[in-house]
């Protein structure tokens, strides 16, 4: 099945349908839809609060909008930023954990281009001087307030900037496969557009949204998770699996297995009053004895040594 190029499943986007998502089994989505909805709600607070802040800060009409939720791990966020970039590095105590706010280096010089009076526009790469890096962490530190004033109705946090950082693939605020929650925001200043980005640790927010009572389904939204659910159920319940019944393993030396011979016995070591394990994906969930039914080799399912101890 061929799928479009977006990022990754489950995520809130405003932009419409655009086609398929691949879905990977391994990195199952934890993300329900009462979360991203209750996310959406704070980080639409927090972006129209933005917008403000900007427009009214930096004296030049500005906005911010929400474009997307979406689960990823750590490393696949990192990859995906721009180098150089501006990360600040954020604490939101009580919670654990560390919190990544990404603004493009050609936002940041024109919102300190319009700070320092000048008419904004296209800014040349560079770092920042003494002069305009206490002009950014203000800044910041306001935002730190709007995302502060978006979270209230789930948690009382208070977000401190603790430091900022030019270049994603030098920070380590989190193992590379960490789960992640990312909110990536559509920010004007003036005539400069950009794509803003909070990271906030899964597993810290998690219990936040957990704690959310749960959004009342409609008669539709009821109807098609339960259509839904009766459907998937069906399917794993036919499913094929393979089972295998196996001896216990032995080990044997490299050049022996090398000159093994048609004829050769290999004595297994598996004693006779053990029954068999019979094994799905290599997980062990029975045991049995061999036998036959007519013709074919079969095997009895029999209660697992540990029972009959415990019998």
């Amino acid at each position: 099945m061929t799928t479009s190029p977006t990022r990754s499943p489950g995520k809130m986007s405003r932009r419409g349908n655009t086609g398929p998502t691949t879905y990977d089994f391994r990195k199952p989505i934890k993300l329900s839809r009462d979360h991203i909805r209750t996310l959406q709600i704070a980080f639409e607070t927090y972006a129209r609060s933005c917008g403000t802040l900007f427009t009214t800060r930096l004296r030049v009409v500005s906005s911010v909008s929400l474009v997307s939720i979406e689960q990823l791990n750590y490393d696949e966020y990192i990859s995906s930023l721009a180098n150089p970039t501006v990360i600040a590095v954020v604490s939101i105590d009580p919670l654990p954990g560390t919190v990544l706010v990404e603004v493009s280096s050609s936002a940041v010089m024109t919102a300190i281009d319009h700070m320092l009076g000048g008419p904004g526009g296209a800014q040349p790469e560079r770092p920042l001087t003494e002069v305009e890096m206490p002009l950014l962490r203000g800044l910041m530190e306001r935002m730190l307030g709007e995302l502060r004033y978006g979270f209230e109705q789930l948690v009382d946090i208070s977000p401190k900037l603790k430091e900022i950082e030019y270049n994603a693939q030098f920070l380590r605020a989190h193992q590379p496969g960490d789960a992640v929650v990312i909110a990536s925001f559509e920010m004007k200043i003036g005539t400069e557009e950009c794509v803003a980005s909070i990271c906030l640790p899964f597993a810290t927010i998690l219990p936040v949204l957990e704690k959310q009572e749960t959004i009342e389904l409609t008669a539709a939204e009821r109807l098609v998770r339960d259509t839904s659910l009766r459907k998937l159920t069906a399917g794993l319940s036919a499913a094929p699996i393979d089972v295998a019944v196996r001896f216990q393993p032995i080990r044997m030396r490299t050049d022996d297995i090398v000159d093994l011979l048609p004829g050769d016995v290999v004595p297994l070591a598996h004693p006779t009053s053990v029954p068999l394990e019979v094994t799905v994906n290599e997980t062990v969930f029975a045991h049995a004895v061999p036998g036959n039914q007519g013709a074919r080799l079969a095997c009895l399912v029999v209660p697992s040594p540990k029972e009959e101890k415990r019998r």
